[in-house]
């Protein structure tokens, strides 16, 4: 397990109740490496999204698993959490991570979009670069 540590975040308790979950108690997580991809988008429910935020590393909820998933924990590939942010309508959020390991994808992709519609399937998602 890696030592290094993200940020803890400490928001306020009406940035956490305006976080409008959907009628499954979720709501989805977009994790972006440093360099503006993106890596991932998971679901979080308010504990996870709790966790993540005191932590300072990327926790979300497996909707397959119905469990808590605290990323990295078997396959090392951690996030640690450098920002966080919500959209206008505050159904989704966004966090900023330094990604360590292999990558976020459970396929060994650095990122799981590495797939595009077209006839190059294969190019890398785009970065704000």
């Amino acid at each position: 397990m890696s030592t290094r540590v993200g940020s803890s975040i400490e928001p306020t308790a009406e940035q956490l109740d305006g976080v409008r979950f959907d009628e499954h108690g979720l709501v989805p997580a977009i994790a972006q490496d440093l360099d503006g991809a993106v890596l991932m988008m998971a679901w979080m429910n308010a504990e996870t999204l709790r966790m993540t935020l005191a932590e300072g590393r990327m926790v979300y909820w497996s909707r397959s698993r119905q469990e808590i998933w605290r990323k990295g924990d078997t396959s090392g590939d951690h996030q640690l959490v450098h920002d966080a942010y919500y959209d206008c309508d505050a159904d989704v959020l966004l966090f900023r991570v330094e990604q360590l390991g292999k990558g976020a994808c459970h396929t060994g992709e650095y990122s799981c979009f590495f797939r595009r519609f077209g006839p190059d399937r294969t190019a890398p998602a785009p970065s704000a670069g």
